[in-house]
């Protein structure tokens, strides 16, 4: 394999910075895309981000906000926002998200997963203990990524929302960052993701005689059409998460 590869994540049903980003990497001559999950929860267009990926030939792992759309249990009948991604999604879609897998290896030497190979809620690349992302020791990312990772190269994945790399090793392991969600924060321990900016982000890959080469890719696009859309179905944490990148 010689050729980029564009990595997505995240897409929360932004289908704004989805179709930017994807303009972005056709202008770049990136035709290979990757996606590691969390495609299409979210307050926005969860529709519109499935006529855009059903066009795709696109490799693509299971989210923990996909998984609950499939899951669709009694706590979720009075939510809104998950009421309607599963209207938008249709049959159609929600077979899509079905037939993914929660890791992926690509070529033997690729593994895709959403947060680590062994659980979508866990942060591969961040320690969160202090409310703050921190980068892990390269022992503890081993532990969650072997033996499943055994034979790779490249270890990509997302959930956290937070650009990063680290090799370790012979292993290099990266986080795009998302597409379409560049901030938010959690209470499960208390802690905030904050990439700083509104742009879409993702990264491309490219093998060299080094290991691979990573490019993070900042886009902008229609982030106040975004903002405004969340805050019309009642997500004001949402529109301003997407208008400033901040929590």
């Amino acid at each position: 394999m010689h050729t980029s590869l564009a990595v997505l994540a995240d897409i929360h049903g932004n289908s704004f910075a989805l179709a930017a980003v994807l303009k972005a990497l056709k202008l770049r001559g990136v035709s290979r895309l990757v996606n590691v999950g969390d495609t299409f929860y979210g307050p926005l267009d969860p529709g519109g981000t499935w006529d855009i990926l059903k066009e795709l030939d696109l490799s693509t792992v299971l989210g923990n906000q996909d998984r609950i759309l499939l899951e669709d249990g009694p706590e979720w009948a009075d939510v809104p926002v998950y009421q309607a991604a599963l209207a938008a999604l249709g049959n159609e879609g929600l077979s899509w998200l079905r037939s993914l897998p929660a890791t992926r290896v690509l070529e033997g030497e690729i593994l895709l997963c959403h947060g680590t190979p062994k659980s979508d809620m866990a942060y591969l690349l961040e320690d969160i203990s202090t409310g703050l992302p921190a980068m892990r020791e390269c022992a503890d990312i081993h532990a969650d990524i072997f033996p499943e990772a055994n034979g790779c190269s490249l270890v990509l994945a997302g959930h956290s929302h937070h650009p990063g790399l680290v090799n370790c090793g012979d292993v290099t392991i990266v986080n795009p960052g998302s597409v379409g969600l560049p901030a938010y924060d959690d209470d499960a321990p208390p802690h905030i993701m904050a990439s700083g900016s509104p742009h879409a982000k993702c990264a491309i890959l490219t093998p060299g005689s080094g290991g691979w080469e990573t490019e993070f890719v900042s886009v902008e696009y229609d982030w106040y059409a975004a903002s405004d859309m969340a805050k019309a179905n009642g997500r004001e944490d949402w529109a301003q998460w997407l208008l400033t990148g901040m929590v």
